[in-house]
């Protein structure tokens, strides 16, 4: 017996976004210098949620002055004055957290449970635990007197808006600098929230600004000769441009780029524990995900009995309205991203890899693409070298740990793997031999504030997170 799903929409009522806001600089919200402004819309809807002011380049001078002029008394308070802070926002960000997740959720298309349940606990767990490392700095294994860099220019993506803001800005104050951040055009709803937050915790002014816009936006924020530290998130060629931009500067740099993540089945694999597991490594957020499992190797024996009930599963996935609480594939960030991923899939077929996917209603407005997979996939396909960046899995196979290895790590990018087998001797013998900053065993995407997070290679360099995350806001 099958049982229909009735429709469970989250209600918007929760949040009041406003017809429009302004930069938000040394503590004030204000418009645009040369008056600029563009529109931030609903991916599931097409709908325009508000109209935001575009920071320019002396929008982009007027922050950096603000974070510059507010850093020497931010960076003289104790750390545990610091803290209370810290404490004050993830107490904040705890309390309006069901407002946050419809908000975010409205702006980015992922689906309500996934801001609520993994997205928002997380932005708050980063607040507490670099709260918890504001007054223990010198405990953090950098010396005596960790002192740190100045003003932190930082610029984030659009699939973890609100995550990523968190991973920036948190680690940062925590070390005493100050923030100019700039979030993604596509997503800069949760941003001014934030800000708004910061005014609630009391936060002094000019220790957060948050200055929504393009790329000429961040590549002005980059290029500042008043900027100490550029944090970046984002694609691998942009990440390149930045480092080009940054060199023979005293700029201090990380980098959190792409990935093609290798998740790799063994034949001793629980089947269902590893489908659950593929389904989350590559349909979490769309596929939107860095660190995403968009390669399958599964070990040729158990090939047509894993790909079986992958399919099964993959046909119980519901696609659609993203604030409904049964939704688990909701809308594609933006057009263009969009117009990306069927490109992309538009060569995986023509190159002659089998396309598959489940029977699924499509919304008529809206960015949508349905879970896709593909077999008969080689190593020499672009589906299985370059980072899609949407709801697609490649899979490939092995027949022993070496060769699984081996097409695991042949790629330009390193961020993220992940390994299902029931022996542990196993586990430690391919993890210690993946080139990837994580490796997930028998889950995956798993996040948590305590452990780093970073990649090798074309995944960019610098971690975030955990003890290891403090070092790229402190001059060591």
């Amino acid at each position: 017996m099958v049982f229909e799903y009735a429709p469970a929409p989250e209600s918007r009522s929760v949040v009041d976004i406003a017809p429009s806001y302004g930069l938000f600089i040394d503590g004030e919200f204000t418009e645009a210098a040369d008056g600029k402004v563009f529109k931030t819309v609903s991916p599931a809807t097409e709908e325009v949620l508000s109209e935001i002011a575009q920071a320019g380049a002396e929008d982009v001078d007027r922050a950096v002055k603000a974070a510059r002029k507010a850093f020497e008394k931010w960076s003289a308070l104790p750390g545990s004055e610091r803290a209370k802070y810290l404490f004050r926002i993830a107490r904040i960000i705890q309390e309006r957290s069901r407002e946050l997740a419809v908000l975010e959720t409205l702006d980015n298309g992922k689906p309500i449970k996934e801001t609520r349940d993994a997205d928002l606990p997380l932005v708050a767990a980063h607040f507490f635990y670099y709260a918890g490392w504001a007054d223990k700095l010198e405990h953090a294994g950098y010396g005596t007197n960790p002192r740190p860099l100045g003003v932190a220019g930082q610029v984030i993506p659009w699939n973890f808006p609100l995550l990523m803001l968190a991973w920036k800005i948190a680690p940062a104050l925590a070390t005493g600098n100050t923030v100019v951040l700039k979030p993604a055009e596509t997503t800069p709803l949760s941003a001014l929230f934030f800000a708004d937050i910061c005014r609630q915790a009391g936060l002094p002014k000019g220790v957060v600004n948050i200055l929504p816009g393009y790329g000429d936006t961040g590549a002005a924020l980059v290029a500042h000769p008043d900027v100490n530290k550029v944090a970046f998130t984002g694609s691998t060629a942009v990440g390149k441009e930045i480092a080009k931009t940054v060199a023979g500067t005293r700029k201090k740099l990380t980098l959190e780029l792409g990935g093609k993540g290798a998740n790799i089945v063994f034949d001793d694999a629980p089947i269902d524990q590893a489908v659950e597991g593929i389904v989350n490594g590559i349909f979490f957020n769309q596929g939107q995900v860095c660190c995403a499992g968009s390669r399958l190797l599964v070990q040729e024996s158990i090939q047509d009995e894993l790909l079986d009930s992958l399919k099964r599963r993959l046909s119980t996935l519901r696609l659609g309205d993203p604030l409904d609480k049964n939704t688990d594939i909701g809308a594609i960030n933006s057009e263009e991203q969009l117009a990306r991923i069927t490109t992309l899939v538009e060569q995986g077929e023509a190159e002659g890899a089998e396309r598959w996917s489940p029977a699924c209603e499509i919304p008529t407005s809206g960015y949508w693409f349905a879970p896709t997979l593909f077999t008969n996939v080689t190593q020499a396909h672009r589906i299985a070298r370059d980072e899609i960046f949407g709801p697609v899995l490649s899979v490939l196979t092995f027949r022993t740990p070496d060769e699984a290895v081996a097409k695991a790590n042949n790629t330009p990018y390193g961020l993220s793997a992940g390994i299902w087998t029931e022996k542990g001797s196993r586990i430690l013998a391919v993890a210690n031999k993946l080139r990837a900053g994580v490796v997930w065993s028998n889950t995956f995407n798993k996040f948590d504030p305590t452990s780093p997070f970073g990649g090798y290679k074309e995944s960019g360099f610098g971690r975030e997170g955990g003890r290891h995350g403090l070092e790229a806001y402190l001059d060591v």
